[in-house]
């Protein structure tokens, strides 16, 4: 704040609605036929990425975009070139009183607001006038050119500080995918038992497979019985869960087929091969509904030992070979009984439960290094994140009307 102050010097910062200081402008549409291999523009519509290219351009560089359509609606984008603005998204027309870097700066910190926003009935659609009545901070607006001069000092910090972070962000990336290929080696080895006394049995052998029971996105409520949708195994859940992400009606309690804690739930279908088969260990204290497109194998080893196993090249390459490809790739769980997995010391119960403990340990080590969003890298690239965010909305945090500075 302090910086802040110093940088504007006692002149004064008017907050103005973007209608009053620029015009939202809607793109042309160019169909998919128009577009060029090798066009010198990019072609932006709904989204962040160019949909191709064309030979012309409708909007000069250093031009803020705002997606108005589609999944990415109220995301705020920016072009350092020109470029061709499809009906997919605003863009803001440059003006005499606006950096447009600035202005992107300042308008990324309104992206919650921008889509929370969006009319979500049919195509996700954001509306012109909900962008013209955005406020953002003008400093110095009676001298354009020392209001500039101030936007210009705040845009090469923020570009530093962007330019820092994505470059520190590129590192941790980097070693996380490192760390995920060596944590994925030593999981495949430490489970492949090359030593030791283990003795491979198949699934059917082990435990029984157990399918749920149908119910939809309408039954689901805030608050009722605790329920696991197979199309979750694969995009929420890791290798475990204590708690369930969603909950159905209560009244439905005597239609619904459940998992019990201990058991291993798996997904029965999926869009690709990795996704049918996923597995998820349920440690929750109480048992948890499952759909009837995912299945809960009931046994009586450690859960995660076998959830991890799960997870193995060679487990997949062998459960790949017990799926049925279709438009949704769908899980034969007749074959997959017949997959073996490792049982150590398998005539020591106490003993084999033992070293499926241990294993766990380990693996639970190398797990939270290189997956886990509470601890480990994943951690740190969210932190580094926050802290520009942080920055960002503090180097724009200029005073506002009515506020009295002490």
């Amino acid at each position: 704040m302090d910086f802040l102050k110093k940088l504007l010097d006692g002149v004064a910062v008017e907050w103005k609605a973007l209608g009053n200081v620029t015009n939202v402008l809607r793109g042309k549409r160019l169909t998919k036929s128009q577009l060029v291999d090798g066009g010198a523009y990019p072609v932006f519509h709904g989204g962040l990425e160019p949909l191709g290219h064309y030979t012309e351009s409708n909007r000069p560089a250093s031009t803020v975009m705002i997606i108005n359509v589609g999944a990415s609606a109220g995301t705020v984008s920016y072009s350092a070139a020109d470029f061709w603005s499809s009906d997919g998204c605003f863009c803001l027309e440059q003006s005499e009183l606006l950096n447009g870097r600035f202005l992107y700066f300042a308008l990324i910190g309104h992206q919650k607001y921008l889509r929370s926003k969006v009319r979500v009935a049919g195509i996700p659609t954001l509306d012109a006038f909900v962008v013209e009545k955005i406020k953002i901070p003008i400093p110095c607006p009676e001298s354009p050119k020392k209001s500039l001069e101030i936007q210009a000092k705040i845009v090469r910090i923020l570009d530093a500080f962007t330019s820092l972070t994505a470059e520190l962000t590129a590192e941790l990336t980097a070693e996380l995918n490192t760390r995920k290929q060596q944590y994925n080696y030593y999981r495949d080895e430490l489970l492949r038992f090359r030593e030791g006394n283990a003795e491979w049995k198949s699934l059917g052998e082990i435990g029984e497979f157990i399918r749920g029971k149908r119910f939809t996105k309408a039954d689901y409520v805030d608050d009722g019985i605790s329920v696991i949708h197979y199309g979750e195994i694969y995009t929420r859940y890791s290798t475990f869960a204590t708690h369930a992400f969603s909950q159905v009606k209560s009244e439905m309690a005597n239609s619904l087929r459940y998992a019990e804690p201990g058991d291993v739930v798996m997904a029965g279908v999926g869009e690709t091969v990795e996704e049918v088969g996923k597995a998820v260990a349920w440690l929750g204290n109480e048992k948890v509904a499952i759909h009837d497109d995912s299945y809960a194998f009931r046994h009586s080893m450690n859960p995660k030992f076998i959830s991890y196993v799960m997870q193995t090249t060679a487990f997949i390459d062998e459960k790949a070979k017990h799926v049925s490809r279709g438009k949704l790739n769908r899980l034969l769980i007749d074959g997959m009984a017949k997959i073996r997995i490792p049982v150590p010391y398998p005539n020591d119960s106490e003993r084999s439960l033992a070293e499926q403990a241990r294993i766990v340990a380990i693996l639970d080590k190398f797990d939270a290094l290189a997956n886990s969003l509470t601890e480990g890298l994943p951690r740190e690239i969210e932190l580094r994140q926050k802290q520009y965010e942080y920055y960002r909305d503090l180097l724009l945090n200029f005073p506002k009307p009515g506020v009295v500075e002490v």
